[in-house]
């Protein structure tokens, strides 16, 4: 019996208990606080509009603790699902610039979804694993196979909203390690368009004009994700061909 077969059998000999849920009751009130205090108010371009100057100010006097303090946010929002990840993406690229927008970012986004996804797994993956049906289990094994580029995919495209793709490889049973290449290869490229939309949010402000982020999104750059994704398939397909001639 392989490794992956052994820790599989050990996952299906657990019993589900509700103890393991309290890691996900945390994450519900953490969820609650935020919109019933309307912390999302916060996260607008409006609200950065009108502190851009003191933000800007800590940073440049601060620029250890404005970097932890950023990271830790971002941190908590991608852990809690927390609305506001493209924003602070953004927000990265408009404090620190590129090259240290796009390493904060990455870094902290990661750690979040690595967070959740642990949760997750812990809490209720282990437990959904060893009561999946026939047809469950086949896609299990189907998306494990190849699990590396389907997060690759589901990363770069940004069509799937980036709390789900946190979740679903933890009912799937991806291991943590394949999890945390592929989210912190596959985050890279969408970071560095919003970062570099962020960097250049300072010249919009100052010249007054309404800036949205639906609106920063040309056609030109999703179609580039979505390039990036085809050829993040590539390998499966290649797969699949060399298995067929096979047979």
């Amino acid at each position: 019996m392989g490794e992956d077969q052994t820790e599989q059998a050990e996952h299906s000999k657990q019993p589900f208990s509700v103890k393991r849920l309290w890691p996900i009751g945390i994450l519900l009130i953490g969820f609650a606080l935020f919109h019933f205090y309307d912390l999302d108010s916060y996260f607008s371009f409006e609200a950065l509009r009108e502190h851009r100057a003191w933000l800007l100010e800590q940073v440049e006097n601060n620029a250890v603790v404005a970097a932890l303090a950023y990271a830790l946010v971002y941190i908590a929002i991608v852990a809690f699902s927390l609305p506001g990840g493209a924003f602070l993406t953004v927000i990265g690229g408009f404090l620190f610039g590129q090259i240290l927008g796009v390493t904060y970012v990455v870094v902290a986004a990661t750690i979040g979804a690595t967070i959740l996804f642990l949760i997750a797994k812990t809490a209720i993956g282990d437990a959904l694993e060893a009561r999946m049906g026939p047809w469950m289990k086949k896609m299990e094994l189907g998306f494990q196979e190849n699990a590396f580029n389907y997060l690759l995919v589901m990363r770069l495209i940004p069509i799937f909203p980036f709390f789900v793709v946190n979740l679903v490889p933890a009912f799937l049973g991806v291991r943590l390690k394949t999890y945390f290449l592929a989210t912190l290869l596959g985050i890279i490229p969408g970071t560095f368009v919003f970062v570099q939309i962020g960097a250049g949010l300072g010249s919009i402000f100052e010249s007054g004009k309404e800036f949205t982020l639906a609106g920063a999104l040309t056609t030109d750059i999703i179609l580039a994700l979505a390039g990036l994704a085809i050829l993040s398939l590539l390998p499966i397909l290649y797969k699949k061909i060399k298995e067929k001639r096979n047979t």
